[in-house]
């Protein structure tokens, strides 16, 4: 591995980059100056939106077909146990955030605490998650917007266009307006949650949650587990859904006023917020339509709202509320996507030019090539099905080797200094570390395709790593510095 001061090349510059030669600034002023984010723009509110919005769309759909894995006892577990591993994943990272304040996020914490290879595996599986998730959910926009009826459209490529032209330019015009429209969109869809969980009390029948057949042949099936003990672990990837894209939020930390008090309170309060959410939401949707109405509807709420009968006013509302869900999550994980992408390529992980950024401060480059493959994906395959599997593929992933870091971190540096504890400690990080690995292994149990699929990525993402990028790595970059730092601090100790 080569740790390059900047650019790697003697003059300092990166090919392709663009700096004007002769400006005076040093070559490592310089190339961090292109790659600069605008810092302080979002305090803890827009930080806990933003946790929420990277969530909410997943209230609206696909958790329900967790119930044609499990039904609804098996959907209930894998719900809480799922909402345990997110819970400790995400006082694990309150603590890592404090810690270290980058755009990398996960990246970062891996970088510090499992070396360069760790922090390439753990960014490249939370971009994969970051790429495709936007895509999967553009199809959901464009099945929403034909529904409803809007302006005549039909879903396809223009509808799908449109979202990634109109969103990615908004993040454009500025991080602190993005996350601002982010806050408003995503408080109409959870107001319409409410509302909706209000109206479908109104009809709940305890008769309605297990109604799904039993399936005799599976082992310790009953009316609570249709399908057994197996369904269990199968409906994991689909109670994941209820929280998947909280642990993004580190993310913003460059861009956050005060991360390392700002970051743990946005965390816990947007993590609160989704648990209130969940619970409200699955109970309020299968009692009242039943289980079976709702596993595999594509709108689940307007189904257990108005059934097979006429729409109604209600149900119009939440209808229209679930475009408003499905645009927060869009549009919140875009953003993810494009910090990930900017603090690998800064570091050297990926082409470095792709972590330039505009007068506004915003990676234009990290947000037009990742909505560009997410746009093509959409319009040449048309499965957001398979498209969510593959990014909760790369999420749990990224989830173990980030559990891992904090556990690396607690025992390896024991006296950093550490601004927020997690509760619990490594007993916390570990309770997050097994819960992910058995829910990487449930994706297999999915959707095979698309699990094998990820893992092809992958390994080509790594063929790069090994070959090219991690012998020009950027010394200079945050989170190396930070590496450094830590190495050269452990190297004095040792003297």
């Amino acid at each position: 591995m080569t740790l390059e001061d900047t650019t790697g090349s003697t003059s300092g510059k990166t090919p392709g980059d663009g700096e004007a030669p002769g400006s005076g600034a040093p070559p490592e002023d310089d190339y961090l100056k292109r790659r600069a984010l605008r810092r302080g723009s979002a305090g803890w509110l827009l930080l806990t939106g933003l946790g929420v919005a990277y969530v909410v769309s997943g209230d609206f759909s696909g958790w329900n077909i967790g119930l044609s894995k499990g039904g609804f006892g098996g959907l209930a577990v894998a719900t809480v146990l799922m909402g345990a591993m997110y819970a400790c994943l995400v006082f694990a990272l309150a603590e890592l955030s404090a810690i270290l304040p980058t755009a990398g996020g996960g990246y970062g914490f891996a970088r510090r605490a499992l070396g360069t290879w760790g922090g390439f595996l753990t960014g490249t599986a939370i971009l994969i998650e970051y790429v495709l998730a936007p895509a999967a959910i553009s199809l959901f926009i464009g099945d929403y917007v034909e529904s409803l009826g809007l302006f005549g459209l039909e879903s396809g490529w223009p509808v799908y266009l449109v979202c990634f032209a109109l969103f990615i330019g908004i993040h454009l015009w500025g991080v602190g307006e993005a996350l601002r429209f982010s806050l408003v969109v995503t408080a109409i869809a959870v107001a319409a949650l409410v509302v909706f969980a209000f109206g479908a009390f109104t009809d709940f029948h305890v008769d309605g949650l297990n109604d799904i057949p039993v399936d005799g042949e599976a082992f310790g099936s009953n009316s609570w587990l249709p399908f057994g003990l197996l369904g269990i672990w199968a409906a994991f990837p689909f109670g994941m859904w209820f929280f998947l894209g909280v642990e993004g939020v580190p993310l913003a930390a460059e861009e956050a006023k005060d991360p390392v008090r700002s970051m743990p309170k946005a965390l816990a309060i947007s993590l609160g917020v989704l648990v209130l959410l969940a619970v409200m939401t699955f109970f309020a949707a299968t009692g009242a339509r039943g289980a079976a109405a709702v596993q595999e509807a594509g709108n689940p709420l307007v189904v257990a709202l108005q059934g097979d009968g006429e729409p109604t006013a209600l149900s119009r509302f939440v209808n229209y509320a679930g475009l408003a869900g499905l645009v927060a999550s869009f549009f919140s994980l875009i953003y993810a996507g494009s910090r990930q992408l900017f603090a690998l390529s800064r570091a050297g992980y990926l082409p470095r030019f792709l972590s330039l950024t505009s007068r506004r401060k915003s990676p234009y480059l990290g947000l037009l090539v990742p909505g560009a493959i997410g746009f093509a994906l959409a319009a040449g395959t048309g499965d957001g099905a398979r498209m969510l599997n593959i990014a909760v593929f790369g999420a749990t992933i990224s989830y173990a080797l980030m559990a891992l870091s904090h556990i690396v971190l607690r025992r390896r540096e024991p006296h950093l200094h550490r601004p927020y504890r997690t509760p619990g400690g490594i007993a916390t990080s570990s309770t997050a570390f097994v819960l992910a690995l058995s829910a990487l292994v449930a994706t297999f149990l999915v959707d095979r395709t698309a699990a094998f699929t990820a893992l092809g990525v992958y390994v080509i993402a790594l063929a790069y790593f090994a070959f090219y990028s991690r012998h020009h790595l950027v010394a200079k970059a945050p989170e190396e510095e930070f590496a450094a730092l830590a190495a050269a601090e452990a190297e004095l100790e040792r003297g």
